[in-house]
């Protein structure tokens, strides 16, 4: 791991370590990958930042309690956005989009003759799932988003829509209207569908590589970047948990199963069921979503029907940070 960067993580205060945090991932993650080896090479960056995980999770935990206030939040991001452009805008939410999807979106829009205004990593909700991401933005859950019918105070004016359709379908749903707020559910769908197969990741990375470099995903972003600035991004990443490594110390590993089952975080309606061990296992969170406990870092353990080998809703930095770019026509 580069000194340079882990002498910022431990020296700087929260907000600048978190920005070389997050300049050290897209650094790693946006390079350009042959569509033949998407699965090798996404793979072989997620492994390379193992070591930064491991340090936020052993020695560097109190990052995490000032992530929500020191690092860019995608949804205050996005506030700002809307708020400072009067102009036709549009935002385009990928459920689930992780960083491994970033190089096929920057390669894509520069052959397909899109300008692109920035582009960069923002941070998901605590915890890093689909409902707070929904609620940060005011719009309660994602669900609302559908048929128009999304109503939130910091998206006046926003035409609004929630759907799982394939993106030649959603291409035609995109009219006139000036102010859009589009939320499609890929690929956390496609990861939940795969999450328990051995071979999961693999069929998830082909998938996302054959669907962003798609003529359907692109026509549908040249709908909504037409006449409009549009922002892409996600509400959360997602951990390849299959090569997490199991937890090995037999009340530990009973300890999590029996506070998450197979998940990653649950609000911490008993703070009593807490534990001493260090470093720890857990990060309990005050956030502006109420108080959860979480997962910290690469953990996987036993449990019943065993654990997914995709996942999200924990502290691991491929789960909590996302793609965010800013393009148009």
């Amino acid at each position: 791991m580069d000194k340079r960067l882990l002498s910022k993580v431990f020296d700087l205060p929260a907000e600048h370590a978190w920005q070389a945090i997050f300049a050290h991932l897209f650094d790693t993650f946006s390079p350009s990958i042959a569509s033949d080896l998407v699965d090798a090479i996404t793979t072989e960056r997620d492994k390379s930042i193992e070591k930064l995980d491991n340090i936020l999770s052993g020695s560097a935990w109190e990052l995490w309690q000032q992530f929500e206030h020191s690092a860019p939040l995608t949804s205050q991001q996005l506030k700002r956005f809307w708020a400072n452009r009067p102009e036709a805008k549009a935002i385009l939410i990928l459920d689930g989009l992780s960083l491994r999807e970033l190089p096929w979106l920057l390669e894509q829009a520069s052959k397909r003759g899109f300008a692109l205004h920035q582009s960069r990593i923002t941070g998901a909700e605590i915890p890093g799932n689909t409902s707070p991401f929904a609620k940060g933005l005011g719009f309660g859950q994602r669900s609302s988003l559908e048929h128009n019918l999304g109503k939130s105070t910091e998206f006046l004016n926003a035409w609004t829509e929630s759907t799982d359709l394939p993106f030649a379908d959603c291409a035609t749903m995109i009219k006139a209207e000036p102010n859009i707020i589009f939320w499609h559910h890929w690929p956390d769908s496609k990861m939940h569908d795969l999450a328990d197969k051995g071979d999961g990741y693999r069929k998830l990375s082909q998938n996302a590589a054959h669907q962003l470099s798609s003529d359907d995903f692109w026509l549908f972003i040249d709908r909504l970047a037409t006449g409009r600035r549009l922002i892409i991004t996600a509400d959360h990443g997602y951990a390849h948990s299959g090569i997490f490594p199991d937890v090995v110390h037999k009340d530990q590993a009973e300890f999590l199963k029996d506070r998450f089952k197979s998940g990653r975080s649950v609000p911490n309606s008993n703070p009593s069921n807490s534990h001493y061990w260090v470093p720890p296992l857990t990060q309990t969170i005050q956030s502006q979503h109420g108080e959860w406990s979480l997962v910290l870092g690469r953990k996987k353990w036993k449990s019943q029907g065993g654990y997914p080998t995709l996942t999200h809703g924990g502290l691991s930095l491929l789960e909590m940070v996302v793609p965010y770019l800013e393009l148009s026509k």
